[in-house]
């Protein structure tokens, strides 16, 4: 078996080197007989030749291996022309041979009969399979168009897509910059609106230390006072000078604790100033951040109750003016009611 493989390959290359020595097909069907019969001891067949030249049509294969069989059939002719013989031996002998060439050559004829039309059959068959491979490549070839289509709009849209990710990665840092800028900038409101607080505080801690004191103050006078006015009460009309004089002590403090005053709204002012700055500014990082609005709504919160309270701390503070104008007109009367008493006493140690 592995000869006969051996001796298939080496007949396709000598086939193979025969196709450039001879162009035309029946010599090249002609070397291709003479090289399988003599050389690699195979009987020629039309349809082997056409199965390893595949030239020309069924007819060109048939035509040249007729051809082989009569060259080959004169030159074996065998003739007896032994002087020995007699003439009617040779005559047999030769009858014989020719007898034996004849019967030979029929079997040769059916063969290749019974070939040409096995071979017509495959190549019919062959042919309905070359048919059907055409319709199935023109069926693929319109299914690889329309692949390739789908596959060039995909790649289109994938680079869209690409460019799209590039896009949105690019805005996606800008926006996570923002943000932290944002969040930067809350925190650094949030350290000023703490520190304002705190001033806050203090200031309404020495404004009521403050207003304690002078409470303190009045109601000890108040004190000393009823207990003056139970003793001095015919010296009223003396004290009417004091009196003047007193008026004229009462609208100095009364000009002192304006100007306070005037400073202590311009203060609250200045704070209210600064905590709406800040609202604003808290309010356009929330406009130009969705993100943080949660945050910023905390602190927009914060901030209203701080001007809750600061408002609640301003009528607080105007209550105690109020009242420390009262204590300070309770102090003046009682003032002018002392002094006229006090120099009647001294009058009298005199």
């Amino acid at each position: 078996m592995d000869t006969l493989e051996q001796n298939e390959r080496m007949l396709l290359a000598d086939i193979d080197a025969l196709r450039n020595q001879f162009p035309l097909t029946q010599d090249l069907y002609r070397e291709v007989c003479m090289a399988m019969f003599f050389r690699y001891g195979m009987t020629p067949t039309a349809n082997k030749l056409y199965q390893l030249v595949r030239k020309g049509s069924m007819s060109a294969p048939a035509e040249a291996l007729n051809r082989f069989w009569e060259n080959l059939r004169d030159k074996s002719r065998v003739t007896v022309s032994h002087p020995d013989l007699p003439e009617a031996l040779k005559n047999a002998a030769g009858d014989l041979v020719a007898t034996l060439w004849s019967v030979a050559q029929k079997a040769a004829q059916e063969t290749l009969a019974s070939m040409k039309d096995d071979a017509l059959l495959q190549v019919n068959q062959a042919n309905d399979r070359a048919k059907l491979a055409v319709i199935a490549h023109d069926q693929a070839t319109t299914t690889l168009v329309g692949i390739q289509e789908e596959l060039r709009l995909t790649r289109a849209e994938c680079d869209g897509l690409k460019h799209e990710i590039t896009a949105l990665t690019s805005t996606n840092s800008a926006l996570e910059s923002q943000l932290q800028e944002s969040r930067n900038e809350v925190l650094v409101n949030q350290a000023r609106l703490d520190e304002a607080r705190r001033e806050l505080v203090l200031e309404l801690e020495k404004l009521r230390a403050s207003a304690k004191l002078s409470e303190d103050r009045l109601d000890a006078g108040q004190r000393r006072a009823l207990l003056e006015i139970d003793r001095e009460r015919t010296a009223n009309i003396r004290l009417q000078k004091a009196l003047e004089s007193a008026h004229v002590e009462y609208k100095l403090k009364v000009d002192v604790h304006h100007a306070e005053s005037n400073e202590h709204q311009s203060q609250v002012a200045n704070l209210r100033q600064t905590i709406g700055n800040l609202e604003g500014a808290i309010q356009a990082a929330s406009e130009a951040r969705e993100i943080v609005n949660r945050e910023l709504m905390e602190l927009k919160i914060q901030i209203s109750n701080n001007t809750h309270a600061l408002a609640g701390s301003a009528v607080e503070r105007d209550l105690l003016l109020r009242k420390l104008h009262e204590c300070e007109l309770g102090a003046a009367k009682h003032a002018a009611t002392i002094q006229p008493a006090t120099r009647a006493k001294r009058r009298k140690t005199e």
